[in-house]
């Protein structure tokens, strides 16, 4: 059963006065739980109109990619909180895994009617969920589009630095008494510790506004249970593993200065797969949807205009 409701208009600063009209919050209720999702209609539907699904990354929700979602007017865009965070309820003890999320995808695209014109776009670890889900069902969407691509092991190269103290963050609150665990996984300081590593863009207030997504959302995450669940499937699996198994057109956003998903990593995985093709952005890290919307954007469409439904 799917409920509908007006969604609500986004900070206007960094967006355009058409979005809020655009947005239609809506809610469906799956196997694993409720589901909330966001629609961005099309303001005038042309003959390039596609449909979006949008699979967002590690502890953010719906808000970080729609920046990218009002920059594509023309389309049609449908990004779900995924479940454990935002407003989505989250799955049973030892659901949140990659499977876990593929399985999430084909309930949720068989619930909204998404048939294989639909386009599957991920973020991150929305990215690793997107092509997984894509290597274990190829004709269930057509084409896919990853940015910021986790495209290499976690625990591996210079970022496999950053991953281990991630890992002992994650172990840590794991270990504590519960509300010390919540609190240590909540902490304000840590988040915007993050937010200034991953933030590249020296304008003010694009950072201001960055670090205030962070701080809104980056903490929305149901338990600690499922947020570390995730946590291990984010570090557990990447791209590469999947992409000779990846048959349909693949395009890949990367960022020139992005030390998560590393620029080598990116030209590694293009190598991998069968029909790809990368662009990359410069003076910018994994933070593609929040600083460099409009050039992802172009890309995004000049690549729907080359592989039509």
């Amino acid at each position: 059963m799917k409920t509908t409701h007006p969604g609500q208009p986004p900070a206007p600063a960094f967006f355009s006065p058409d979005l809020a009209g655009r947005t239609r919050a809506s809610s469906v209720q799956l196997t694993g739980g409720k589901v909330a999702f966001w629609t961005y209609e099309p303001v005038r539907e042309t003959p390039e109109t596609r449909t979006i699904l949008v699979i967002h990354g590690f502890r953010g929700d719906h808000h970080g990619l729609v920046r990218v979602a009002d920059q594509l007017p023309e389309m049609r865009i449908i990004m779900p909180d995924l479940p454990g965070f935002g407003s989505s309820e989250a799955f049973g003890d030892g659901g949140h895994t990659v499977p876990g999320y593929g399985a999430f995808i084909s309930e949720f695209m068989n619930a909204l009617g998404l048939g294989p014109d639909t386009v599957l776009l991920g973020h991150s670890f929305g990215s690793i969920v997107a092509a997984h889900f894509v290597a274990a069902h190829p004709a269930a969407v057509h084409p896919l589009i990853l940015i910021n691509p986790i495209a290499a092991p976690a625990l591996e190269g210079p970022k496999g630095i950053m991953t281990r103290l991630a890992v002992l963050y994650y172990k840590l609150a794991a270990r504590l008494p519960r509300p010390l665990g919540q609190g240590l996984l909540r902490s304000p300081l840590i988040v915007r510790v993050m937010s200034e590593t991953m933030a590249k863009t020296t304008d003010r207030e694009l950072r201001r506004f960055i670090h205030g997504q962070h701080h809104a959302y980056f903490s929305a995450f149901a338990s600690r249970d499922s947020l570390l669940e995730s946590f291990t499937a984010s570090v557990s699996s990447h791209v590469a593993e999947v992409a000779g198994r990846l048959p349909l057109p693949v395009l890949l956003v990367a960022g020139e200065k992005d030390e998560i998903a590393t620029l080598p990593d990116q030209h590694r995985l293009l190598g991998l797969l069968p029909d790809g093709e990368l662009k990359v952005i410069p003076g910018v890290g994994h933070l593609i949807h929040y600083e460099t919307p409009e050039p992802a954007a172009r890309y995004i469409r000049s690549f729907l205009k080359d592989h039509p439904a």
